[in-house]
């Protein structure tokens, strides 16, 4: 038997020469980029330092000019604020880089005193009936006046009136709106404070898009010194099923005063929760909503503070939950509200008129073990049973899997076997398209072999959402067989091309911004587990054949949005989809060229999007990992 002289590991040398004759000086540049200069995760503080305005920027911004120059009048109600808190707001307002403001000040204090120490959370954000949560530790150190006076001297941009009582946080606010003289109003509350580019972006953003009348920012939080910020919140473009789950549009909220005073102000009838009644009646009218996403807005966190202590404040979820509810009433919608899985979150339940049929497309090749759970789930699970089964068999090769069909053709009358016979291999979307044509149901279920339904509410979950005459698509929240989140949505551009948020974040928790347990619009959702109106699969010319394997899914969303249709995730539909953890990517070279050559096809397809960035995502998170986190600002986007 002849010995074989065992070989040496190849160095790192050696491997980057081949790595650069097999795959070219650019893929190779690439390679050592990811390996040994991209940074894994980035604090905020990292984040902080490359991606906020320098001083010189700030300085530009103040000598820069706009073709239009509007007045922002922001208004502050006051209610017995601790002066280090008063005076860290107005300097934030005089330090604009943008000029052209009017600050609004209505101090419904009524002896117009204030905390001289700052130890009263004065927190009129929280508090309905505009008292603050006063300890009463706090010596008065004189009036808020006197203070204003001294701070705003020589600035006739300040405006101050002394309300003489106090009218709740809904009336105090609305003496700061009746004060604006603005083309604009922007909220501010009394003890929070603007980054100083706040204004200007604002104003930048107004010029680029001159029908914005409602305009929103990322924002942060800051400690009750002023010197800490932290948790900062990036959002996404609006998203009105996530603005239904929770406020997440919260601060910096700018909207035309024309549109202001059409929609009537601030109710008292929602303290607690005025500022989130006010977003959705100011949407409902709006022509054109607009996100920027630069963090603009510091939220300052004290005790008694709903950023600091959310569940301390359980009126104000309540008086949520009536705002939302009222929305539906004044859109027209049959719809139910609940409190969601945690403090300041909502379910809707959508009321369905009927119970239309459903069809149920499964494409299956033998594993008639995955398959029949798959089925049995559905119909043993499911509280929703005006269904019917369509099994798409694709060049099955075990004789048991047609036994299998014909033993449950006989057993279910809602259930029947068709034959795809394509030629040129496995094709996903071909077999679904296949399985589409024989459908009678006004909606399709789209369900891979290896999903197992959980509980009973699936498929009306989802069908709730789809029966809405503004979704075309729902999707639901998977989870691997160890309780592992297998799909929470997809984010497009998500490792260079598209992909699956929140992989393998424990079922138990939330995520970034509690995104993975938020209703909310997306771009895409997967087909595993997709239900979605038959008319509009057939209007868009159903799933794209030429993307046999990879990313059809997603191309079929994107398809489906183009044509002005939400899709909606729903993490309350959730079910088991056994797909591999390990299965990684594509490692024959022939699937390695098919993979690749879908990739070049939907990158072609969807440039625009994945150029622009993904409008439910954030620029300032990364496309390197799955988990939201912060993107390095000192490096840009790696192409894959």
């Amino acid at each position: 038997m002849e010995v074989q002289e065992e070989r040496k590991p190849k160095s790192l040398l050696a491997k980057t020469y081949d790595y650069w004759k097999k795959n070219g000086a650019k893929k190779c540049a690439k390679k050592i980029y990811m390996k040994f200069f991209r940074l894994e995760e980035v604090s905020f503080r990292q984040w902080q330092k490359g991606a906020l305005p320098t001083q010189r920027d700030l300085e530009r911004q103040k000598d820069a000019h706009f073709q239009t120059e509007p007045v922002i009048s922001l208004a502050v109600p006051l209610y017995r604020t601790p002066e280090p808190y008063l005076k860290e707001m107005i300097q934030s307002v005089r330090n604009q880089t943008y000029g052209k403001w009017q600050l609004c000040l209505a101090d419904g204090s009524g002896d117009g005193k204030s905390d001289g120490d700052g130890t009263g959370s004065g927190d009129g954000k929280s508090s309905g009936d505009g008292t603050g949560d006063r300890d009463g530790k706090g010596s008065r150190s004189g009036s808020l006046e006197e203070t204003v006076k001294r701070l705003a001297e020589h600035d006739e941009r300040i405006c101050y009136q002394n309300l003489g009582e106090n009218r709740g946080i809904a009336g105090n606010t609305n003496a700061a709106l009746a004060m604006a003289t603005g083309d604009y109003v922007a909220l501010l509350d009394h003890d929070d404070m603007l980054a100083p580019d706040a204004l200007y972006e604002i104003v930048k953003c107004i010029n680029q898009h001159p029908g914005a009348d409602v305009i929103y920012t990322d924002e942060d939080k800051v400690d009750e010194k002023g010197k800490k910020y932290y948790e900062p919140h990036f959002k996404p473009d609006f998203n009105l099923d996530l603005l239904r789950t929770m406020n997440y549009i919260c601060h910096l909220f700018v909207v035309k005063r024309e549109l202001a005073d059409r929609t009537g102000g601030f109710r008292s009838e929602y303290d607690g929760a005025q500022d989130y009644d006010f977003i959705f009646r100011c949407t409902e009218q709006a022509k054109e909503i607009r996100h920027v996403p630069k963090l603009l807005y510091h939220w300052r966190c004290h005790r008694g503070s709903t950023a600091q202590n959310p569940a301390s404040k359980q009126y104000a979820f309540d008086a949520g939950l009536r705002v939302i509810q009222d929305h539906y009433r004044r859109m027209g919608i049959q719809a139910t509200v609940s409190h969601g899985i945690k403090p300041g979150m909502y379910h809707t339940i959508y009321e369905r008129p009927s119970d239309p049929l459903v069809s149920v497309i499964i494409p299956n090749k033998d594993h008639i073990r995955d398959l029949d759970l798959c089925i049995s789930s559905l119909m043993e699970k499911s509280s929703y049973q005006n269904l019917e089964i369509i099994v798409v068999e694709n060049n099955s090769t075990d004789p048991e899997t047609f036994d299998y069909y014909e033993q449950k053709e006989k057993e279910m009358d809602n259930l029947r076997v068709v034959e795809w016979k394509g030629e040129g291999g496995f094709n996903y979307p071909a077999i679904n398209n296949y399985g589409v044509s024989f459908a009678r149901g006004e909606y399709l279920l789209l369900l891979n072999n290896d999903i197992e339904m959980i509980d009973g509410c699936c498929v009306e979950e989802l069908l709730g959402h789809c029966m809405r005459p503004d979704v075309a698509i729902a999707g639901a929240r998977l989870y691997y067989g160890d309780d592992t989140i297998q799909h929470a949505g997809v984010i497009v551009g998500l490792g260079g091309v598209a992909g699956h948020a929140f992989v393998g974040l424990p079922r138990s928790e939330w995520g970034y911004m509690a995104k993975a347990v938020a209703t909310q619009d997306l771009s895409a959702v997967t087909a595993a587990c997709m239900m979605v109106k038959k008319e509009v699969y057939l209007d868009v010319g159903g799933m794209t054949e030429a993307l046999a394997v990879a990313f059809n899914d997603v191309d079929f969303c994107l398809k489906v949005r183009e044509k002005g249709w939400l899709v909606v995730y729903e993490p309350y539909a959730q079910a088991y989809h056994y797909e591999s953890k390990s299965r990684g990517l594509e490692n024959t070279p022939e699937k390695l060229e098919r993979f690749h050559g879908e990739m070049r096809l939907f990158r072609d397809r969807w440039k625009t999007i994945l150029e622009e960035g993904d409008p439910y995502y954030n620029i300032n998170l990364t496309l390197d990992r799955n988990d939201f986190t912060l993107r390095n600002p000192y490096w840009m986007p790696v192409e894959f």
